[in-house]
């Protein structure tokens, strides 16, 4: 006889099936690191690199706003075309935002000539309108009224426009230059400079 069992397969025919290992039981989580010297390091660099990026930037911003706007303002000087480019009578708002009304006039004695007006009312400064019907400049402010010679003649202007000096370039174009006012109150509109015939 022999000590060996004799293998039975099961119902279905198949091997019986081995017995498994039991499962080995899995390691303890590590605990959490706490932030070493180098992580603290690291995010004390990034804090200072923003506050100096911020601090430079909001220093760029204020020179902006404390630095003079020069490059945006209109010239003192600019030309404004051959004067036979104008119309005599008539007042020619194109350099407005230039701070300019060009006019050609007659005088009493017949003779053309030409003068630049300032667009600032000699009340607080605001810029009338050009009204062409009645023929004067209205400030829409106060209502001071202009006739187109630029002498005040109602409202609360205590004197005219001022004009600016003008002049004939050497390619035959009106200059205008702002850097020089002339005040009629002055006796300064007999001054050659604040007019010029054509």
């Amino acid at each position: 006889m022999s000590d060996a069992t004799p293998k039975t397969p099961d119902s279905a025919g198949a091997p019986a099936p081995t017995p498994t290992a039991p499962a080995k039981p899995t390691a303890p989580a590590k605990a959490a690191e706490k932030p070493g010297r180098r992580g603290f390091l690291s995010w004390a660099a990034f804090g200072w690199i923003t506050f100096i990026m911020s601090f430079l930037g909001l220093g760029g911003f204020t020179q902006r706003f404390l630095a003079p706007n020069v490059s945006s303002e209109p010239p003192n000087k600019f030309k404004v075309g051959p004067p036979e480019n104008y119309e005599e009578g008539k007042v020619v708002e194109r350099y407005k935002d230039q701070n300019a009304w060009i006019v050609k006039a007659r005088d009493e004695q017949g003779r053309v000539f030409m003068y630049a007006l300032s667009t600032t009312c000699t009340h607080l400064g605001c810029t009338p309108n050009w009204l062409e019907r009645e023929a004067k400049f209205k400030c829409p402010c106060h209502g001071s009224g202009f006739y187109m010679s630029g002498v005040n003649f109602e409202g609360p202007a205590p004197r005219p426009l001022e004009r600016w000096a003008i002049s004939i370039a050497e390619d035959g174009q009106i200059l205008v230059d702002k850097s020089k006012p002339y005040k009629k109150e002055a006796g300064e509109w007999t001054d050659p400079n604040s007019y010029i015939f054509v």
